[in-house]
C-alpha cells in the first residue's frame, strides 16, 4: 500500500468518527440524524441516475438494507443521547465485526481462520472492558443496549449489503439505492414518530447535518476507492482506526473522561478488529 492510499484511508477513518461526533454535538441527536438522512437522498439519486436500474431481484436486498440502516441509526442516536462518544462508538463499531465473524462462520461459505477467531476473542475482551467502565464510572447504563443494538444492526446490514451487492453485480448502483432507501425510511419514520418539529431547527443544525452527511459519504467513497487499489483486508482493518479517532475526539473536543481502562479497551477493540480482517 502506497503512502497516499494509507493517508487516504486514515482520512476516511477520521471522517467516519467525525460525522458521529457531529451528531453528538447538537442538542437534538434525532434531529441531526434526520437532517443527515434527508441529505442522503439527493446524493444517492445523483449517483443512481448515472447507472442502469437494478434488476427486480435486487430490490428486496435494497429494502432489507434500508430497514437495517433504520435500526442502526435509531439505536446509535439513542445511545448518543445517553452516553459519551468515546464510550458508545467503540462498543457499537467494535462489536459489529465480531458479530459478522461469528454469524458468518455458521451461515456463510467464507472460511474463518484461527487468527480471525483470535481476533473475536480480543474484540470480546475489549468490548467487555469498555462496557465494564460504564458501571465503574457511574455512567448512564442505558447506553449499553442501544450501543449493542447499533452493532447488531450494523452486522446485519453488512452481511445484507455484501450479499446484495453480489446479487446486483453493480456495487455502485446498489449502494446508491441503499442510500436513497435509508434516507427515506429513517427521515420519514422519525418524522412520523417524533413529528415535523424535528426539522424546525436553525440554519446551524442544517449545516451541521449536511456536513455530517458529506463526511459520511466521503468516508465511504474513499474506502471503496482504496479497496480498488490496495488489498481489501488491509483497507478494512485500517478503517477501524476510526475507533481511536472517536476516543480522541471525545477526550480532546468534548472533555470526556479518559481513563486507563477506557484507553486499554479501545486499543483491544482495534487490535481485535484488525485480527478479524486480516
Amino acid at each position: 500500500m502506497s503512502l497516499a492510499v494509507l493517508l487516504a484511508v486514515l482520512g476516511a477513518a477520521f471522517l467516519h468518527a467525525s460525522w458521529n461526533a457531529i451528531i453528538k454535538i447538537g442538542p437534538s441527536k434525532v434531529g441531526a440524524m434526520v437532517i443527515l438522512s434527508v441529505a442522503e437522498v439527493p446524493i444517492g439519486l445523483a449517483v443512481a441516475m448515472t447507472r442502469p436500474l437494478p434488476a427486480a431481484e435486487v430490490w428486496p436486498w435494497v429494502l432489507a438494507a434500508g430497514c437495517c440502516h433504520f435500526a442502526y441509526k435509531s439505536f446509535l442516536t439513542f445511545a448518543y443521547e445517553h452516553g459519551d462518544l468515546s464510550r458508545v462508538y467503540p462498543i457499537a463499531r467494535g462489536a459489529a465485526p465480531m458479530l459478522v465473524a461469528l454469524v458468518g462462520a455458521a451461515t456463510l461459505t467464507d472460511a474463518v481462520s484461527a487468527g480471525q477467531y483470535a481476533g473475536i476473542a480480543v474484540l470480546g475482551a475489549g468490548i467487555l472492558l469498555m462496557a465494564r467502565g460504564v458501571f465503574t464510572s457511574g455512567e448512564e447504563r442505558r447506553l449499553l443496549p442501544f450501543a449493542l443494538g447499533s452493532a447488531l444492526a450494523t452486522a446485519c446490514y453488512t452481511m445484507i449489503d455484501g450479499l446484495g451487492a453480489r446479487v446486483s453485480g453493480d456495487a455502485v448502483a446498489y449502494v446508491a439505492w441503499v442510500f436513497v432507501a435509508d434516507g427515506l425510511m429513517f427521515g420519514l419514520g422519525m418524522l412520523l414518530w417524533r413529528g415535523p418539529g424535528l426539522l424546525r431547527v436553525g440554519p446551524r443544525a442544517w449545516v451541521m447535518g449536511a456536513l455530517a452527511c458529506v463526511a459520511s459519504y466521503g468516508a465511504y467513497a474513499i474506502s471503496i476507492w482504496a479497496m480498488t487499489v490496495a488489498p481489501i483486508a488491509v483497507v478494512a482493518a485500517l478503517r477501524e482506526t476510526s475507533i481511536l479517532f472517536a476516543v480522541l475526539i471525545g477526550w480532546l473536543a468534548f472533555g470526556e473522561r479518559m481513563t486507563r481502562d477506557k484507553a486499554m479497551a479501545a486499543g483491544l477493540i482495534v487490535a481485535g478488529v484488525v485480527l478479524t480482517r486480516i
